[in-house]
């Protein structure tokens, strides 16, 4: 007997599932097993998905009320990007000028640009001015794939500017298709009026924001937030990050750091001693945390964009995680001073030639691990029975496409949740 779903999604030339491994990331060697399904079919109901298989074996089991040809084209899970801030006001582009004449990143922050700039103007820009402009990033985001998002606040710095950014993040989750994971970022940079008192700063981090984020948390989420820190150099060291992330654990926060972009601090060590989700950036990491990383549940994730952003030449060195049996994500990083990335179609094509990945691999760090470097690889990243039914449709039929082709938007369409939204 047939049982009745909503949506039956039929004839997909390869159907890749992405399947979580042990109920977790796929680790090390084992990164890049798509679960392809040849001639593959997803049967939805109420949103979530109900059945995969081969399309005659899904058709026989199910009755739908609608059903797509996917026409022969390749079907993935919907896209996860695990590290964006995604919420600021006012553009950089002087600054990539000024890099292109040669300043650096770090010439640029220290004349009192970079991240402080962007302070400057999302502090003077309103609720409703922040929330239009993460929708029209989030909108360019699902055109391109992804359904799930990572935003961080951290261009507030201040208490009340802070909670303006997680208020405007609830109200993208609440308004749009795409999911966003809100993570606190007052850790982000020194603001201007503590130029020289980075101490005075942290002080007022644990004694004041992070208490006013876990009332926010309390009152606003029935998830963890996460708190990430800014560990490197002209930011946070590893002494002040260590104090911020042990504050934010007692608050009850899940953790993230921004490590080894520049320089190497040990905030990888550090993020593997507490527990954090994930070590993001991960350029300069040394060979003893590496493997650190590799026996640990801690997600590594690796931002192609900012690197090419940047023009630089070092990029995350993923063979020797993978060797190490770490998880492997991938991420755009989107942000106005390194990387204004809205796809991750593009991130994928980066992670083939400068972390050296094959096309599945990429994919799956896409998706399924970049799912479980935000706490979602319970509910999303991969098509698997019980899982939101986050579907992308592309224009091609071969999954190894993805990232051989870059400069093309390649998706034919994306259902979210069980209903078509592109």
């Amino acid at each position: 007997m047939t049982q009745t779903v909503d949506l039956i999604l039929y004839n997909a030339g390869q159907l890749c599932t992405v399947p979580a491994h042990g109920g977790g990331p796929q680790r090390g060697a084992a990164l890049g097993d798509l679960g392809l399904i040849e001639d593959g079919a997803v049967a939805v109901h109420a949103g979530k998905i109900a059945g995969v298989g081969t399309s005659a074996r899904v058709r026989a089991a199910y009755a739908a009320r609608q059903q797509i040809d996917a026409g022969g084209r390749l079907v993935t899970p919907g896209l996860v990007d695990p590290h964006t801030h995604l919420i600021w006001a006012g553009d950089r582009a002087g600054e990539f000028e000024q890099r292109l004449a040669g300043a650096t990143y770090q010439e640029i922050m220290a004349a009192g640009g970079g991240i402080n700039r962007t302070v400057r103007a999302t502090r003077e820009a309103s609720i409703d001015e922040l929330v239009t402009a993460g929708a029209a990033r989030l909108d360019a985001m699902l055109a391109h794939g992804t359904t799930t998002v990572e935003g961080k606040t951290g261009y507030g710095l201040v208490t009340a500017a802070e909670l303006r950014m997680l208020d405007a993040l609830a109200r993208l989750d609440a308004a749009h298709v795409v999911d966003v994971v809100p993570t606190f970022l007052g850790a982000h940079a020194v603001p201007p009026e503590f130029a020289g008192r980075a101490g005075a700063y942290v002080d007022l981090l644990v004694n004041e924001m992070i208490p006013a984020v876990q009332f926010w948390q309390a009152v606003n989420r029935p998830d963890p937030l996460f708190c990430d820190v800014f560990c490197e150099a002209g930011a946070f060291d590893l002494a002040q990050t260590r104090r911020i992330l042990e504050a934010a654990a007692r608050a009850g926060m899940a953790l993230k750091v921004h490590a080894d972009e520049f320089e190497n601090l040990g905030g990888v060590g550090l993020g593997v001693e507490l527990g954090a989700a994930s070590v993001d950036h991960i350029v300069e990491t040394s060979d003893a945390e590496i493997e650190a990383v590799g026996r640990s549940n801690t997600v590594a994730v690796s931002l192609p964009a900012t690197p090419f952003g940047l023009a630089q030449s070092k990029y995350t060195p993923a063979r020797k995680f993978l060797a190490a049996g770490a998880a492997l994500a991938v991420a755009t990083d989107c942000n106005p001073g390194t990387a204004w990335c809205e796809s991750m179609q593009l991130v994928m094509a980066l992670a083939t030639r400068y972390l050296r990945l094959t096309q599945a691999q990429a994919l799956a760090a896409a998706t399924v691990n970049a799912a479980f470097a935000i706490g979602r690889g319970e509910r999303v990243g991969s098509l698997e029975v019980g899982k939101q039914a986050d579907l992308v449709i592309w224009n091609v039929s071969d999954y190894r496409q993805l990232g051989y082709r870059f400069g093309v938007n390649l998706v034919r369409g994306v259902i979210k949740a069980g209903e078509t939204v592109v």
